[in-house]
C-alpha cells in the first residue's frame, strides 16, 4: 500500500467519525493502523480479549478495546512521511498554572516529609490552539521521535489523543516478560552528556526494586541489567530493562494489576500515592499515564533456529504476543484545543519550583508538535 492511499484511507475513517488507531513501535520503520468497521464502544475490565487497548490511568473505570478481528488492517514501511517542513518556531510553556502547581508539589512534599509516601508523581495540563489536522499531527511525530511509540488514537464516543511515548510497560512474548524502569528527567543537549544527581538515580532505584517486588509472586528468573542513559526526543532518562518467565498459570490481567500505575507514573506506596494524587490534583487525568497498546495478538515461533532445515521449520508454536506502553508526552485534541499532559516524581530531595521547570521541558515533546 502507497503512503498517499495509506493515509487517505485513515482520514477517510476520521472524517466518517470511526474508531481508528495508527501508530508506530520504537526504533521501527513499521507503522500499522487499526480501522473499526462500526463505531461500538467495547471495554474490558478482562483483558481477555485481542486487540488494541487503551486504558485509563485508574483501572476503577474500563478500558477501551478496538477488536481485531472488527477491524480492517493496513501496514507502510517508511523511514520518513513526506510532510512540510516543521515550523521553526520556539515554543514556550504556558506559565499561567505555575503557582497551583507549585502548591500542589509542596504539599507532595509535606506527605513525602511526614512518612505517608516515599513518592508522589503530580501533574497538570496546559491548554494550546491547534489548526492543524491530527493526522499530520501523527506524521510529524512518527517523523521526529523515532525512539519512541508514537501514535494517534481516535473514538467518536471517547475522543482524539496523540503521543509519543519512551516507555515501555511491559510486553509478553509467550511466557517471556520485559519490563522496564524508566525515571529521572534532563534537557538533552547535543554538546553534553547527562549528570545524574543522587535524588535522581534514587528515583530510578525506587522504581526499579518495586517493578522487581511486583513481578515476583508471578514469575522467575528475572534478570535486571544495568542502569544505562537514553535519549527520548529532547530528553535524557534513566533506564533499566527487567526480562523473566512468567508463571503458566498467570492471567494477563494480574500481571497489568501487579505493574500498573509504576511508581514512575504514580508514587510509592501505590494505593497511597494513588489516592493523594486523586485527591489533590484537582482534574481527571483520563488516559494521560494509563496504557496502550497490542493486546494478546497471535504469532508463530518456529522451534528450530537453523533455517536451512525446513523440514524442522514447519513445526512451529503459536504464541501470544502483548506490548503495553504508558501513556506519557501525550496530547488530548477537543476541536481546536489540544490539553498537553505532563508531570514529574516527587521525593524527599524534590524542589517545586525544579518540579515546575521539569513539567516545562516535558510540554516542549508535544509543544513543538503543536506549532
Amino acid at each position: 500500500m502507497s503512503e498517499s492511499a495509506f493515509f487517505e484511507r485513515l482520514e477517510q475513517q476520521y472524517d466518517a467519525q470511526l474508531p481508528f488507531v495508527v501508530y508506530s513501535r520504537p526504533i521501527n520503520s513499521i507503522i500499522k493502523c487499526w480501522l473499526q468497521k462500526d463505531d461500538a464502544l467495547n471495554k474490558t475490565n478482562t483483558f481477555e480479549e485481542s486487540g488494541f487497548v487503551f486504558s485509563p490511568f485508574d483501572l476503577n473505570n474500563p478500558a477501551i478495546v478496538l477488536p481485531q478481528n472488527e477491524c480492517e488492517h493496513h501496514v507502510l514501511e517508511i523511514e520518513n512521511l513526506q510532510l512540510e517542513t516543521v515550523k521553526n518556531e520556539d515554543f514556550e510553556s504556558n506559565t499561567s498554572g505555575k503557582q497551583t502547581h507549585i502548591e500542589l508539589v509542596e504539599k507532595g512534599l509535606t506527605a513525602i516529609k511526614s512518612g505517608q509516601l516515599d513518592k508522589v508523581v503530580l501533574s497538570r495540563c496546559e491548554e494550546r490552539l491547534v489548526s492543524e489536522h491530527p493526522i499530520t499531527l501523527f506524521k510529524r511525530l512518527f517523523n521526529t521521535y523515532k525512539n519512541a511509540m508514537v501514535y494517534c488514537w481516535y473514538h467518536p464516543k471517547v475522543g482524539l489523543w496523540l503521543g509519543a511515548t519512551p516507555e515501555l510497560l511491559f510486553k509478553v512474548e509467550g511466557q517471556q516478560l520485559t519490563t522496564i524502569s524508566l525515571a529521572g528527567t534532563q534537557p538533552y543537549n547535543a554538546d553534553e552528556t547527562a549528570s545524574w544527581t543522587e535524588k535522581e538515580l534514587k528515583e530510578q532505584q525506587i522504581v526499579t526494586d518495586y517493578l522487581a517486588e511486583q513481578i515476583a509472586p508471578y514469575t522467575d528468573n528475572t534478570n535486571i541489567s544495568e542502569v544505562e542513559t537514553i535519549r527520548a526526543g529532547n530528553l535524557w532518562h534513566l533506564k533499566t530493562r527487567l526480562i523473566s518467565r512468567i508463571s503458566t498459570e498467570t492471567k494477563l490481567k494480574s500481571i497489568i494489576q501487579a505493574l500498573h500505575p509504576t511508581p514512575a507514573v504514580c508514587g510509592f506506596p501505590k494505593k497511597k500515592a494513588m489516592q493523594f494524587i486523586l485527591d489533590n490534583e484537582n482534574y481527571n487525568r483520563e488516559f494521560y499515564t494509563g496504557f496502550l497498546g497490542e493486546l494478546n495478538l497471535q504469532f508463530s515461533k518456529t522451534r528450530n533456529t537453523n533455517r536451512r532445515n525446513v523440514e524442522n521449520n514447519a513445526y512451529s508454536v503459536v504464541k501470544k504476543q502483548s506490548n503495553f506502553y504508558v501513556n506519557l508526552r501525550c496530547v488530548q485534541i477537543i476541536g481546536d484545543k489540544a490539553k498537553i499532559y505532563v508531570g514529574g516524581g516527587i521525593t524527599k530531595g524534590s524542589d517545586a519550583n525544579n518540579e515546575w521547570k521539569e513539567t516545562q521541558n516535558k510540554a516542549k515533546t508535544m509543544g513543538y508538535i503543536l506549532t
